[in-house]
């Protein structure tokens, strides 16, 4: 699945514009991990427990996106997209979004 947050796609036509689809991931880290992070945060720098956290949840976000887009027929996603917010204090909602297509070569 071709997967772009452009427009166009280099040696492929648009054929059809299939619609809207996304991936939602919510994703809470472990008191554990708060901990940590609450620590790290007193010296200042990477909170690395946090910056792991997020790159995960981006990319189970692009894996359910991926798979919505298959089940609609999609041949690709252009226009794609992350868009993330809190939930509370604990929580981390990361949505990846774009339009689905069908491609034909140029």
């Amino acid at each position: 699945m071709i997967v772009v947050t452009t427009e166009n796609i280099v040696g492929h036509r648009v054929t059809e514009t299939i619609g809207q689809v996304f991936g939602v991931v919510v994703r809470s880290r472990g008191l554990g991990g708060n901990v940590m992070a609450g620590l790290r945060s007193l010296g200042g720098g990477e909170i690395k427990e946090y910056t792991s956290l997020v790159e995960d949840t981006r990319r189970h976000a692009l894996d359910r996106l991926v798979q919505n887009a298959q089940l609609m027929g999609a041949d690709a996603v252009v226009m794609m997209r992350f868009d993330s917010g809190e939930i509370g204090q604990t929580m981390n909602e990361v949505v990846a979004y774009g339009t689905a297509v069908k491609l034909a070569a140029e």
